[in-house]
């Protein structure tokens, strides 16, 4: 009992010391956790609320993206509304999070995306957020860097052309001369959260390309290695050491 109480009044110094951010972040662990495992509550309260989030390597506002980006792809939509209010907080925007939500349909499924419109949907309404705050449908596009395009173009076309005419067809069109170049994110956080969801879907072999695009849009180094340690948290352990690799190599073909 004594040990389970030193458990419960750290955590509570934890939450007192981390100021407005820690309070909302606390917010985001159920009640259930202390009444069912008062160890995990001292490490999400001690560790998590109280280390990782207050750690300024990585924005407050980066990590609510990177978060609700982990949580959404794991198609993890219990609570994620709060985490929605938590990203608001933080300073996202609502068009971000509607384009967040748009641009990791793509890359986490359709399924994934509408689930986190709709638990979204009940936080956006509450704040009085409407359409008209989020993104148009068709809003003018940001400058396509067309060398980059081509170089990519030529090397999806070149080595799965053959295998499925369509995929080429729809990554070119829908995705890099569309949807990434809507102005709703700004290009580092369309990476940031891209990064974010490969991480979170154990898929690191897809990271090289968009890590380098994510660095090349003004992603630290730094950056990078503290969405690493706060995804270990929310993906877990397993997910984030199988990234490590594909993050060194990044790391060291940009510094050679």
């Amino acid at each position: 009992m004594k040990k389970v109480k030193t458990i419960v009044a750290a955590s509570a110094f934890a939450l007192l010391s981390g100021g407005a951010l820690a309070e909302d972040a606390a917010k985001t662990i159920p009640g259930a956790v202390a009444r069912v495992s008062p160890a995990l509550q001292a490490y999400a309260m001690d560790d998590l609320v109280g280390k990782v989030w207050q750690d300024e390597t990585l924005s407050a506002r980066d990590r609510s993206l990177v978060t609700f980006a982990a949580l959404m792809t794991r198609h993890e939509t219990e609570g994620l509304g709060k985490f929605v209010e938590l990203a608001l907080d933080s300073g996202v925007k609502p068009l971000e999070i509607s384009e967040t939500i748009t641009h990791l349909a793509f890359y986490t499924g359709w399924g994934n995306a509408t689930a986190a419109a709709e638990a979204a949907a009940p936080v956006f309404e509450a704040r009085g957020i409407s359409v008209e705050d989020l993104a148009p449908v068709d809003p003018e596009l940001l400058p396509l860097d067309q060398k980059a395009e081509d170089s990519r173009q030529n090397f999806v076309s070149s080595t799965f052309g053959t295998v499925s005419p369509g995929v080429v067809r729809d990554t070119e069109q829908l995705l890099f001369l569309d949807l990434w170049l809507r102005p709703g994110l700004e290009p580092r956080d369309r990476s940031l959260i891209t990064v974010a969801a490969l991480i979170a879907a154990g898929q690191p072999e897809q990271m090289t390309f968009h890590l380098n695009k994510a660095m090349d849009n003004g992603l630290t180094q730094a950056e990078a290695g503290a969405v690493l340690s706060h995804l270990a948290f929310y993906a877990g352990w397993p997910k984030v050491f199988s990234a490590m690799p594909v993050a060194k190599a990044v790391f060291e073909s940009r510094t050679n």
